[in-house]
């Protein structure tokens, strides 16, 4: 049976406000997850119906282990749990995540009683083990103070950037995303000269104008970050990060969100970014700035969420009588932060 290919709303119209939460799925409680993913377009209708102006969206994103207890096989060809890397000196981790909800709109009080009505159903069954919320800092920057997410594609360009064909038939129309949340050390950040932070982050600071490629440090930010296929073409995705921070806490960070229509392209990001090409010449931004999550999910078509099909086998995974449910609050991990494929403007976010 052809699946329904409306899509998510991963390219959306700037926001101001974002809130990311990862949740985990406790046993026997698929049947109570199909039915709140089947549920959240609605939930989104209600809450933003209230302030229409705060174009409140929700992008919805599956884990690899939790696709396999919903809905078994096929699944998407590029679905996995994120691989961990692990360079000469620094960490990409790999973190547990089932779902991910992307929440953003123009105002944080809309994206958050979008969380608290999505919380209240995972109550019992699930557990929220990050929680971030964003916001705009400034004109696009990043906490670092650098503008954020320059190169990011427009138009034909971003639809084709995020956007499985094909080559994936039984999924297109559907798109990845993978989150890692960075912590920075600002105060060894804010130690270096204006000059050397340009030279870490490929860019001016102040003008936003990437430093020739003559000029430019091989393992700069932008330069490790640009990848191209063998015919020279550069690959890209469309990211949208946002900065988080607590003061009291001193945590200052960047969650770092990209959709792509494959993970192949930002898991080489990746690869160049902790591991170098060659190996040893690593993202510099790296020694300022710490991954403490990381999780890589597959975003189905909003077609899909709403009318989702049996598990292969065709009912769900046998896991016995399901046990008495656990109405004890959600709980975040241990580093809290309080910090569809519809086209619109695009947001300039990641650093690249």
């Amino acid at each position: 049976m052809t699946r329904p290919t409306r899509s998510q709303t991963v390219l959306a119209p700037p926001a101001k406000a974002a809130i990311f939460l990862v949740v985990t799925v406790r046993p026997s409680a698929e049947n109570d997850i199909r039915e709140l993913l089947g549920d959240v377009s609605g939930l989104v209708r209600a809450v933003g119906f209230r302030v229409p102006d705060a174009d409140l969206n929700c992008v919805v994103g599956i884990g690899a282990q939790l696709w396999e207890r919903l809905y078994g096989s096929p699944r998407p060809a590029g679905l996995h749990p994120f691989r961990a890397l692990e360079g000469e000196r620094h960490t990409a981790v790999s973190t547990p995540g089932d779902v991910l909800f992307h929440l953003r709109g123009t105002q944080l009080d809309v994206c958050f009683e979008l969380a608290y009505q999505i919380s209240r159903r995972l109550s019992g069954w699930a557990d929220i083990v990050d929680e971030v919320h964003g916001f705009k800092f400034f004109d696009e920057r990043d906490l670092l103070g650098f503008v954020d997410g320059t190169e990011n594609p427009e138009g034909i360009a971003a639809v084709d950037a995020v956007t499985i064909g094909d080559e994936d038939a039984e999924f297109a129309g559907g798109s990845y995303v993978l989150v890692q949340k960075y912590l920075h050390d600002l105060d060894a950040w804010n130690t270096l000269s204006v000059e050397e932070q340009e030279r870490a982050i490929g860019r001016e600071k102040l003008t936003d104008i990437e430093i020739p490629d003559e000029l430019k440090a091989p393992n700069s930010h932008v330069s490790v970050n640009t990848i191209t296929d063998p015919d020279g073409t550069q690959l890209q995705i469309v990211r949208d990060n946002m900065p988080f921070g607590s003061v009291s806490a001193g945590e200052f960070g960047t969650y770092y969100i990209g959709y792509a229509a494959t993970p192949d392209v930002i898991e080489r990001m990746l690869q160049r970014m902790f591991i170098g090409e060659p190996p040893g010449n690593y993202d510099r931004i790296l020694d300022f700035s710490t991954a403490v999550t990381g999780s890589l999910f597959y975003v189905p078509t909003a077609g899909f969420l709403d009318d989702q099909p049996p598990h292969s086998s065709g009912d769900q995974p046998d896991s016995g009588e399901p046990p008495e449910p656990d109405r004890s609050p959600n709980t975040s991990s241990d580093n809290p932060s309080d910090g569809s494929l519809a086209i619109g403007s695009l947001r300039r976010t990641g650093t690249s």
